[in-house]
Formats: C-alpha cells, sequence, structure tokens
C-alpha cells in the first residue's frame, strides 16, 4: 500500500490533498488555520439585529416629535445621567454604567442585502469579497485554545447573500462555525449541536487510524516539495481533537448550564444563543456573531429570523410595528432586555467583561415617520450599543436630529466604527490583509478614540 502511494512520488499539492481534510472526513482545520499576532486577548460577541432596529423607539426617543414620528414609548431614565432608552429596556435602563451609546451611525445602503454588507464589514463601498469583521478577527486574532475562532449563532434569511458563511477574500479557512438554523437552535428542547460529529459510521478509532496513516505518509517522505506542511498538519491534530475531544463539544452545550441560568437568559432564541456566545468567549473563541432573532409569539407561525424587519405585510400581520406578535417592538425589545442584560451582568461577574467586547446593531435603523403599520429602511441615521474592551460605559456619543432623521453631531461612518471596534480588540485598524502585504487594509477608517478609555488598545 505504501509503495503503491508513493509511486510516482507525490506532489506537495497531492500529499496536502491527501493528507488533508477529505483522509480525516472533516471540515475543521480550515476554520482553525489562522495566522497570529500580539497584544491583549480580547473578544467579541457582536449582535446583529437583521431586518434593522428602530433607533428611535429603543435607544434615541423622540418624545417631543410629532406623534406619527415619536410613537407610543416613553423614554426612562437610567443609571447614566443624560442617557435614556426606551421604557420596554428597564434592565438595560440599570446597566447603562456598562454601555455607552452611538446615535450618530450613518452610511447610504438602504437595502438589506447591501446594507448588512456594508454594516459587517466597516466598508461604505465593499467589494463583493470584502470579509466581515469575524473574518478578519480569525486571521488577525486566532483563538489560542483548541476552538474554532469564529462562530455565527443562528442563520440569517433569503434577504441577504449567504456571505455571512464565507471569509470573503481571506478565503474559506476565516468563515464562521454556523450553529442554528431557523427553528432549530438552541432554544428548541431536541437541539443537539452536531458539527463536531464524525461522518456517518465513522467511530474514534477509526479516525485515529486515519491520522496514524497520514502520519506514516508524512514521515515517509524527506524533504523538498513532497514535505507535508509542519502548520497544516497542527491543524489536522486540532481537528482531530475536536471530533474525538469533549472541551470544544462542551462549550456549545447549554445542558451544563442551570435551569436558573438558561431562565435568567430568556428561553427563546437570542436568549439561549447569547448564553451560547458567552460560554464560548470563555472557551477562547475570538468572535461571535449572534443574530438577534428573539423567536415566535405564542401561536404563531415561523416566517423568517428577521425579527427587526417591521414594516409592510410582516407589520400589518400583527398590528403595527408597535404590536406584542412576533414582528413588534412590544415582542422583541422586552427580550432583548432580557437577554442582554443577563448578558452584561454575566460577563461583568465572571471577570470577562474588561476583554469581551459586546456590540449591538442592525444593517440600518428605521424612518422617522410610521407608515405602512411600520417604520421603513433608514440608513442615514441610526444607533448602536457598545459595551467592555475598554468602552467607556454610561455616554452617549453624536446625536441625530429632532425627528431621529440625520445625524446632527459627530457622524460616525461604517469605516469609523469598524476601526474602533478593531481598536478595542487590540487590532491595529490599519493591518494590511492582502497577500503583497500594503492592499486592502483591514480598515480604512479612524478609531472613535473619545469611546473607549485610554489605554484600552
Amino acid at each position: 500500500m505504501r509503495g503503491t502511494l508513493l509511486s510516482p512520488p507525490i506532489s506537495r499539492r497531492q500529499l496536502l490533498q491527501v493528507g488533508g481534510i477529505g483522509a480525516l472526513g472533516l471540515t475543521l482545520p480550515e476554520l482553525l488555520h489562522a495566522g497570529g499576532s500580539s497584544g491583549p486577548e480580547r473578544s467579541c460577541i457582536f449582535i446583529v439585529q437583521y431586518g434593522g432596529g428602530s433607533h428611535i423607539d429603543s435607544l434615541d426617543l423622540k418624545p417631543d416629535a410629532p406623534a406619527d414620528i415619536r410613537g407610543p414609548y416613553q423614554p426612562i431614565s437610567t443609571r447614566a445621567p443624560g442617557l435614556n432608552v426606551c421604557e420596554l429596556l428597564p434592565r438595560l435602563a440599570m446597566q447603562a454604567d456598562r454601555f455607552a451609546v452611538v446615535r450618530s451611525m450613518t452610511h447610504g445602503n438602504g437595502g438589506h442585502d447591501g446594507g448588512m454588507h456594508v454594516a459587517m464589514t466597516g466598508h461604505s463601498v465593499p467589494t463583493p469579497d470584502t470579509p466581515y469583521f469575524g473574518s478578519v478577527v480569525a486571521r488577525v486574532r486566532p483563538a489560542t485554545q483548541n476552538i474554532p475562532s469564529y462562530v455565527w449563532l443562528q442563520n440569517l434569511a433569503g434577504d441577504v447573500e449567504p456571505r455571512y458563511l464565507r471569509g470573503g477574500f481571506l478565503g474559506p479557512a476565516f468563515s464562521p462555525l454556523r450553529v442554528g438554523t431557523d427553528l432549530d437552535n438552541p432554544s428548541a428542547d431536541k437541539f443537539r449541536f452536531t458539527a463536531f460529529d464524525p461522518p456517518a459510521g465513522t467511530t474514534s478509532e477509526r479516525l485515529l487510524d486515519r491520522q496514524r496513516l497520514l502520519r506514516g505518509l508524512e514521515s515517509s517522505v524527506s524533504s523538498g516539495e513532497t514535505t507535508l506542511s509542519p502548520g497544516f498538519t497542527r491543524f489536522q491534530e486540532q481537528a482531530l481533537d475536536l471530533v474525538t475531544g469533549t472541551k470544544a463539544r462542551r462549550a456549545f452545550d447549554l445542558t451544563h448550564e442551570s435551569d436558573t441560568v438558561r431562565d435568567r437568559y430568556g428561553r427563546h432564541p437570542l436568549g439561549q444563543n447569547l448564553l451560547m456566545a458567552r460560554r464560548l468567549i470563555e472557551a477562547g473563541t475570538r468572535l461571535v456573531n449572534v443574530t438577534a432573532w428573539c423567536g415566535l409569539a405564542e401561536g404563531e407561525k415561523f416566517t423568517n429570523v428577521q425579527t427587526w424587519d417591521m414594516h409592510g405585510p410582516v407589520a400589518a400581520h400583527i398590528g403595527s410595528i408597535f404590536g406584542t406578535g412576533s414582528y413588534g417592538l412590544g415582542f422583541a425589545l422586552p427580550r432583548v432586555d432580557q437577554s442582554v442584560s443577563a448578558l452584561l451582568e454575566d460577563l461583568s461577574e465572571r471577570g470577562l467583561l474588561d476583554s469581551t467586547l459586546v456590540v449591538m446593531v442592525g444593517e440600518f435603523g428605521r424612518s422617522p415617520k410610521v407608515t405602512n403599520q411600520g417604520r421603513d429602511h433608514w440608513p442615514a441615521c441610526y444607533s448602536s450599543l457598545l459595551a467592555g474592551a475598554g468602552v467607556r460605559g454610561g455616554m452617549v456619543y453624536g446625536a441625530s436630529d429632532k425627528q431621529g432623521a440625520y445625524v446632527q453631531e459627530r457622524p460616525v461612518s461604517p469605516e469609523n466604527f469598524g476601526a474602533t471596534l478593531y481598536r478595542a480588540l487590540g487590532i491595529d485598524p490599519g493591518t494590511r490583509l492582502g497577500l503583497d502585504g500594503f492592499t486592502r487594509p483591514a480598515s480604512t477608517g479612524q478609531p472613535v478614540e473619545h469611546l473607549l478609555e485610554l489605554g484600552s488598545a
């Protein structure tokens, strides 16, 4: 067998194919393959309000605006003087000293697909292969533990191209491991994490046999073009450990959490996904994206995971954007309040908030005027929430006009927002990602230093 495999001589490409992922029957080494960097180890939980959350009804209320603009909700005070939030967010109000609100986010793409690509890359006019934040973080700051660097919890729906599942020009090695799709997510009673399961009919012993065969192939080739890359061998071993070991698998298993903790986060997709995100960060994952789908109201049938796309037929179905059905703020905001406040509190109690950046933002905001039972897409001005990793808590940055329509003070572009996130994570925004070493920087923006504590990077 050995002579057959090695005659005629195997090229480097062929040996990588034989000794690569297919020979083990796995799909994980590419997720583990990443470059190195230096500096403080920081991680990120990035909550995506897919559909576009209404800033005017959550983080930037306009109580003095006309009735068809201000909506029915009243602002409430928080622990941070001058920072008011919606009355449906009382638990977050009690933790306002832990987060900052940016009320001057702005870009020009009002489509779900285009807006998501802008918001998740930090580039106003990204190319089709511009990588998402998570892919860049996985490339520059890979996990030092044997766990995927980049994970995406809960899918996006058909209104966006599946760029979130790819690594952009960085390649598939830096794409995320996605967990949970539609109703099959960690809040479901029978949900079970299966990504690390070996191929059907393949036992752990058989995988070990395959690894021993690959080691034999590597040792039989002495030098030159046919030498198997030591780095690639290491990634094979890491992938095998993920499948045959228990540490990483345990991080994805919410049954190790008490009922009290699970109830604290909320028994809905957003709550359970944020709890899983905390477990992954604790285990060493660098960036976890969480689609902020809040689940279904009692008796409702599943449509899609775009909780925050509250206008048109969807909003009309539940009465209006202010309804208590699955696509109404009366349903969604209390679930955000419960789960995000639990996350911030939990991270703080575990000593993880200082090293974990928490971001919550949509691909855009919502129009000031209520029409067609809801608010339409609005990228000109919207809000985001930031916490942890040196972010100055208890502050508001920027301002919108009297109707929440346009930025009045301190606009924050996608580029500057992205640069701020990278700086908080200890990554130089100007890091060059192109193969030539000088094109395609991670960000072309400037960090909003006012949001960050001195020396936070």
